[in-house]
């Protein structure tokens, strides 16, 4: 039996989402829990690697298991061995071949920016401070030149380690509700760090720290050329699409964060 679950976690604490034999991770949290309720060895398919201090609200990864709990026991018994900056929050039963990651067929992330010159120190942990005010119509003009499939190499981290630089990108919506920017980004899949990128360059852009165009940048598949790497407090993973699976209800939508 293949089972699907939906985990939200606060990154901050953790060195990212996959297992590291050095440092403590959200899976390494998820699969000891699992031990504390079930007494074998189980292997996890996760929907998308989040880096050190990402969040998210709608991840997925699957499990093959014989033990048959009622929803209500796994999310119960999971979460009571959990910390309380990781929840399970759903679990339905799937497919035997679902697979989390190669079975989405998109993954959306929401980066959010808080402008002004006081630090934001109730949100510190969820968003991305940016001192002054931004164009934020500069920014929506800019963006449309990223939809659609395009080589986007100058918007990975060097450590990025896929061979197809090749990715889609479906659409890009960016809201703005008082001092809090919201960009958020859905695309068949991402490289390492592109998202924090891209969006690094949209703020250099706005701030006219940098001088080309967005599309130039893209075009010219250089790191060099591109902005910062935004800090990685503002962004949440939403979550993957299933089409096969609609009943996994994923991606999350993001509320104002007070």
């Amino acid at each position: 039996m293949k089972l699907a679950f939906t985990v939200q976690y606060e990154g901050t604490n953790y060195s990212g989402f996959q297992k590291q034999s050095n440092a403590i991770t959200v899976q390494d949290c998820l699969l000891n829990a699992f031990n504390e309720i079930i007494d074998h060895p189980i292997d996890m398919n996760i929907s998308g690697r989040t880096d050190k201090g990402v969040h998210a609200l709608g991840q997925v990864f699957d499990i093959n298991t014989d033990i048959h709990r009622k929803q209500e026991q796994w999310i119960n018994g999971l979460n009571a061995s959990l910390p309380n900056d990781i929840s399970i929050v759903d679990v339905i039963e799937v497919p035997n071949d679902f697979h989390a990651r190669f079975d989405a067929t998109e993954r959306q992330y929401c980066h959010v920016l808080f402008l002004g010159n006081e630090k934001p120190i109730i949100q510190k942990n969820f968003v991305s401070w940016i001192k002054r005010d931004i164009d934020i119509e500069k920014l929506k003009f800019q963006t449309k030149f990223l939809l659609g499939k395009h080589d986007f190499s100058a918007f990975r981290s060097s450590r990025c380690n896929s061979n197809n630089p090749i990715r889609e990108i479906k659409s890009i919506e960016i809201k703005q509700h008082k001092k809090m920017v919201f960009i958020t980004i859905t695309a068949n899949a991402f490289l390492q760090n592109m998202m924090r990128i891209i969006v690094g360059t949209l703020i250099d852009i706005a701030k006219n720290e940098i001088s080309i165009s967005l599309k130039e940048i893209m075009i010219s598949k250089d790191r060099k050329f591109a902005g910062k790497t935004m800090t990685p407090s503002g962004l949440f993973y939403l979550g993957p699409k299933y089409p096969k699976t609609p009943k996994i209800n994923t991606p999350k939508q993001i509320q104002y964060i007070i």
